[in-house]
Parts: C-alpha cells; structure tokens; sequence
C-alpha cells in the first residue's frame, strides 16, 4: 500500500496539469497562471475559513468565560451572604450565653450571699446562746 502512494500523488498531478493544460487551449504559460490563480484563491478562502472559524470559537469561548464568571460571582456573593448569617448568629449566641453566665454568676452571688448571711446569723445565735449557756454555769444568767 505505501508504494502506491507516490503513485497516486503522482497521477494525481498529472492529472491536474492536464486539466489546466486543456482548460489553457496548451498554453504552459496561462496554465501555469490560472494554477497559481486558483491554488491562492482556494488558500485564501480556507484562511479566510479558518479565520472566520477562529473568530466564532473565541466569541463562543469569551461568552462561555464570562458565564462562568457571573456563576462564580454568584456563588462567591452567596457564600458571604451565608458567613454573615452565620457571623450574625454567632453574635447572637455569644450575646445570650454571655447573659446566661451573667445571670447564672447574679444568682450565684445572691445565693452566696444568702448562705453567708444565714450562717452570720446562725452564729450569732449560736455564740448568744453558748454565752447564756455559761453565764448560767456561773450564775450570772437565767434562761433565754
């Protein structure tokens, strides 16, 4: 098969000399003329094509580019929208547990207070009535 392939180009150009030969009435000259003519027209057009192609391929690549732009864009927008909600809330619990605690430590000294207030008074009481106690050893004292 690959030595059939010279062959083919071969008669391939032989084949397209005579037809411009013929197309020419024999004139090598405007043969020659009329090849070059058709060959940079028939290069042009497929320039042209390609440039044409070329063209159509970047506009569709930079409408894509920008779409995926906007979607990126979009999506950028809603994730700061969802770290504020989140940084909103956070704010929010932060507020409430520092007023839990602020209540909790409140509560916490009133009932501190309370405790020591009672054993204040508990005491008291209690060194009165050992007073009267040995006052009363002594003779110095009655009851209550």
């Amino acid at each position: 098969m690959a030595q059939r392939v010279p062959i083919a180009i071969g008669l391939t150009a032989a084949g397209a000399a005579g037809y411009y030969l013929y197309a020419a009435g024999g004139s090598p000259k405007v043969a020659q003329k009329e090849a070059e003519h058709d060959a940079a027209r028939f290069g042009g057009s497929n320039q042209k094509s390609a440039e044409k192609k070329a063209e159509l391929w970047a506009e569709k690549a930079g409408k894509e580019l920008d779409h995926a732009g906007k979607t990126l864009d979009h999506a950028a927008d809603e994730a700061r929208a969802r770290l504020n909600q989140a940084d909103a809330k956070l704010d929010n619990l932060r507020q409430d547990a520092s007023k839990k605690i602020s209540e909790v430590g409140k509560d916490t000294k009133e009932e501190l207070h309370q405790t020591i207030d009672n054993f204040d008074k508990t005491a008291i009481r209690k060194t009165v009535e050992a007073k009267n106690g040995i006052s009363s050893w002594f003779g110095f004292g009655g009851s209550k």
